[in-house]
C-alpha cells in the first residue's frame, strides 16, 4: 500500500492517541466522512489499523507486515526520503546502513557517490550497491533472515564492532509519541544499536507511517 499524506498523517495520530474517530478527522483535514472511511478502510486492510465504531483504533496484535509488503507502503515518500537523505552523505567517507526497506532507498540515492565504504547488515543494500563506482562495500557477518536480507544477532553485533563510520543510517519500524524508536525484533535493535555506537554521526529515516 502506498499511503497518500493524509493516510500517513491518519495513522500517525492513530499511533500516537491510539484511536481516532471519523467525524474528527473529516474535521481536521477538511474532507467528507466518506472519503475518511475509505481512508481507514484502507488502512485496516492493509493491517495498519483496526476499525472501531465510528473510527478506527491500533491493530489488536503487533505484528510486522512480510517485507514484499513494506516495501510497497509509502514507496513513493520512502524513495523522496532516500534521496535526502543520501544528499547529507558526502564522497569520500566511511557509511553504516541497518536493514529496512528505507535505507534500502538510501542505497539507490547513493549509488552515484564516489570513494564510499559502504558496511551493512542488510543484504539488499549491498546487492543494490553492486557494481557501483568506486565504492568498498562490506556485509556483516552471521545468521541471515531469508524473509528480508537481514543479517541479525550477536555475531552481527560483534562484527559491526571491528569498524568506525562516518555516518550511520538507521531505519525503524515505529516512533513513540515520545520520540523513542521502535522495533518488532531485539535482534535488530541490537545491531542498530551497535551501528549507532560505532558512527560519528546518526541519521534516522521513517516515513509519516511510522
Amino acid at each position: 500500500m502506498n499511503l497518500n499524506n493524509r493516510q500517513g498523517e491518519i495513522l500517525a495520530l492513530i499511533r500516537s492517541h491510539g484511536q481516532v474517530e471519523v467525524d474528527a478527522l473529516a474535521q481536521i483535514f477538511g474532507v467528507t466522512t466518506q472519503t475518511i472511511r475509505r481512508d481507514l478502510n484502507e488502512l485496516c486492510q492493509n493491517g495498519l489499523a483496526s476499525r472501531t465504531h465510528g473510527g478506527a483504533s491500533q491493530p489488536h496484535s503487533v505484528f510486522n507486515l512480510p517485507y514484499a509488503d513494506r516495501n510497497q507502503i509509502s514507496a513513493a515518500d520512502k524513495s523522496r526520503i532516500g534521496i535526502a537523505a543520501a544528499r547529507l552523505i558526502p564522497d569520500n567517507c566511511s557509511v553504516m546502513l541497518n536493514i529496512g526497506t528505507t535505507t534500502e532507498q538510501v542505497a539507490r540515492a547513493l549509488y552515484a557517490h564516489r570513494d564510499l565504504v559502504v558496511i551493512s547488515n542488510n543484504i539488499n543494500v549491498i546487492n543494490i550497491l553492486s557494481g557501483s563506482p568506486s565504492k568498498e562495500l562490506v556485509l556483516a557477518g552471521g545468521p541471515v533472515r531469508q524473509s528480508d536480507g537481514a543479517i541479525v544477532g550477536a555475531d552481527a553485533v560483534e562484527f559491526i564492532g571491528r569498524y568506525k563510520a562516518d555516518y550511520a543510517i538507521i531505519g525503524t519500524s515505529a516512533l513513540d509519541a515520545d520520540g523513542a524508536v521502535l522495533d518488532y525484533d531485539g535482534r535488530e535493535v541490537s545491531v542498530a544499536r551497535a551501528i549507532l555506537r560505532n558512527a560519528r554521526t546518526g541519521i534516522l529515516v521513517a516515513d509519516a507511517a511510522k
